[in-house]
């Protein structure tokens, strides 16, 4: 999956895609009304994908039957892509559209018609769950990239150890003494070596270690 969207901590930019005028219309009366700014609706699943890619909205509400591309298929696109959350609005409650809807970056479902308060109570709870979403795939990814790192700083103490003929303690402390005086990670001078292993020679006899 692509990185997820930069969002904001407060909900404030949506956008509406619904083939059903009065929908829209009454949907972007009630989101001015909560101090949400919309920006923009669309006809189909195609354009709300591309107004995504455009305008980056926090949040899209989808209706679920529109011509051209359907909700679920753009928000497959648009989350999974840019990582921006979805609303599913449909006239219908089928409980295989819950199911597809929940691996699709959907993050809340309302039936038709929608009142003030209940997309106001929606969207609340949708973007608090994106929220701890974004916080849970950010601890996984950084965990990932702790391990990836400490794999990549052990090869590279065993370039030196085995190149320069010194102890795994010494390794690190080269190791750790060239990332303070070049002001870089131990994961970054552990990739240079990686990078350039046939550069390095054993030190002459005598040398400092």
């Amino acid at each position: 999956m692509a990185t997820l969207n930069a969002s904001p901590a407060r909900l404030r930019r949506v956008l509406i895609a619904d083939d059903e005028h009065l929908v829209v219309e009454g949907l972007t009366r009630n989101l001015a009304d909560l101090n949400y700014t919309v920006t923009g609706s669309c006809k189909n699943g195609e354009e709300a994908v591309q107004c995504c890619r455009e305008d980056r909205p926090d949040l899209v509400l989808l209706d679920i039957q529109m011509p051209k591309m359907n909700g679920l298929d753009a928000a497959r696109i648009i989350y999974g892509e840019m990582g921006i959350p979805v609303i599913i609005i449909s006239a219908f409650s089928d409980a295989e559209y819950l199911r597809t809807g929940a691996d699709v970056g959907v993050f809340g479902y309302l039936l038709k018609p929608v009142t003030r308060d209940d997309l106001e109570a929606s969207m609340t709870i949708a973007w608090a769950r994106y929220q701890e979403h974004r916080l849970a795939r950010d601890e996984i990814a950084q965990l990932s990239r702790r391990l990836e790192d400490r794999k990549i700083i052990e090869r590279a103490k065993w370039i030196l150890v085995e190149r320069l003929q010194i102890s795994e303690e010494v390794a690190m402390k080269r190791l750790q003494k060239q990332a303070r005086d070049n002001r870089r990670t131990l994961a970054d001078v552990a990739r240079s070596i990686l990078e350039n292993a046939e550069l390095f020679v054993a030190s002459p006899p005598g040398a400092a270690t």
